[in-house]
């Protein structure tokens, strides 16, 4: 059964997915209901994952403009909504406080295909030390603008910011794959690096050196299990497999905790720009971030909340709150929901907090973990929201074919974006 599962997880690659149901979703999406209706045929199209409990659930919040939204004509003032809005989300999230700027050691620092490379780590109030990959252009001389490139999740905690970098050309065969698979075989935190940015990459939350080791688990969670090095793929394989089913233990312990996943990655995705913009070769006023699928995810939350972020690209995330309720949370990360928040801000109205900061949205239109309509409604969202800010020009969202991806020409449209607006 796990080696069919990991099979599958490897055939289908989804990258912000919550391997945590991964087992069940085969047909999933369009499992018939099962119930017993008379007198009429089912329509699969008023079906839900939910079941008959779906149009009720949704009904809670359909066709009532959520109260904290730009959108909504009680808020009239730019600034004023911005910070309401912004202090209710934070209320929501709960944000653990981590502590100041942490402390950086530099590992390693080296010459690689035109780039300088540094690799470094910093100790959080808690866990083992983060580590993070910065790049910037060889020889580079005074400063440059930042990008904070978020990795993503793709049902892999064993990596993290190794799924975006290349550091030799002894590249691990996983990472190799996972480029080729997700990113037209780019190491997209490169390429980026090389038009003339320093770019730091750290690993997430729950992720690479942050991930949750065996061997710190009670030996009954561990499924017989060890942790696996490096030069062990189907011990890798074993571990994500094993990282997917905690997920919902890490979800729920969090909420026991008083805070949420999101408000974690936050906490920790604010550390590393603190890290990045404390750099004597980085322009503070000129700083980005972005990144694909569950790298989406903390764009939407950081670049919504932080000004310090610039210009922001969200890659393969982005939909609407009846989207995941009705269709494709099965699809996604524990670390996508906060709690009552969706009575307040649908999910593109968060990203929209950044308003009148530039934002770029690349879309996948046949994205298996989203529907169109719903991918469509949410830039609709974030559409009236900059119109409404008086920035339209700072909003664009675009639609590539094909299914989950961040492939090269978005990449190129990414990387144009961030030009335009960190190199003016």
């Amino acid at each position: 059964m796990k080696k069919n599962r990991r099979e599958f997880l490897k055939i289908t690659g989804f990258a912000g997915i919550s391997v945590a149901g991964a087992s069940i979703l085969p047909g999933f999406a369009n499992e018939k209901n099962k119930g017993n209706i008379p007198d009429r045929e089912i329509d699969e199209k008023d079906q839900s994952i939910i079941g008959l409990y779906g149009a009720w659930a949704n009904s809670l919040n359909a066709n009532k403009l959520p109260p904290f939204s730009f959108r909504n004509q009680k808020w009239p003032d730019l600034e004023k909504w911005r910070k309401a809005a912004k202090d209710r989300v934070v209320e929501r999230l709960a944000i653990p406080d981590i502590g100041g700027l942490p402390k950086v050691t530099i590992k390693k620092q080296y010459n690689y295909d035109g780039l300088h490379i540094e690799e470094l780590s910093w100790q959080l109030p808690y866990g083992r030390p983060t580590e993070a990959i910065l790049l910037k252009p060889q020889n580079a001389k005074g400063q440059l603008p930042g990008i904070l490139a978020l990795h993503d999740h793709a049902a892999n905690k064993y990596f993290g910011c190794h799924k975006i970098t290349r550091t030799s050309d002894k590249q691990h065969s996983l990472m190799k794959y996972h480029q080729e698979h997700y990113y037209s075989g780019i190491a997209w935190a490169n390429e980026i690096a090389k038009r003339g940015y320093v770019v730091l990459v750290a690993d997430a939350f729950a992720f690479a050196s942050r991930r949750v080791m065996l061997q710190d688990v009670p030996t009954r969670q561990r499924n017989g299990l060890t942790d696996p090095g490096l030069e062990n793929s189907e011990g890798i394989a074993s571990y994500n497999t094993w990282a997917a089913d905690h997920e919902h233990i890490m979800a729920k312990s969090l909420f026991c905790a008083g805070t949420t996943w999101p408000g974690v990655f936050y906490a920790e995705d604010q550390k590393a720009l603190d890290v990045l913009c404390a750099r004597a070769d980085v322009d503070a006023d000129k700083v980005g971030c972005g990144g694909l699928s569950g790298g989406g995810l903390r764009t939407v939350f950081l670049a919504g909340l932080d000004p310090r972020i610039k210009c922001a690209v969200d890659v393969g995330f982005m939909s609407t709150w009846k989207d995941f309720l009705l269709n494709r949370s099965y699809t996604h990360t524990w670390m996508t929901y906060v709690p009552l928040l969706p009575n307040e801000l649908d999910f593109p109205d968060i990203l929209s907090l950044r308003a009148p900061l530039p934002i770029l949205v690349l879309n996948d239109s046949d994205d298996q973990l989203y529907t169109l309509p719903e991918m469509n409604q949410a830039e609709k969202v974030l559409a009236e929201v900059y119109k409404k800010a008086g920035a339209e020009d700072r909003f664009k969202c675009s639609y590539y074919p094909g299914p989950h991806k961040f492939d090269d020409k978005m990449q190129q449209e990414a990387f144009n974006w961030f030009d335009q607006w960190l190199k003016a």
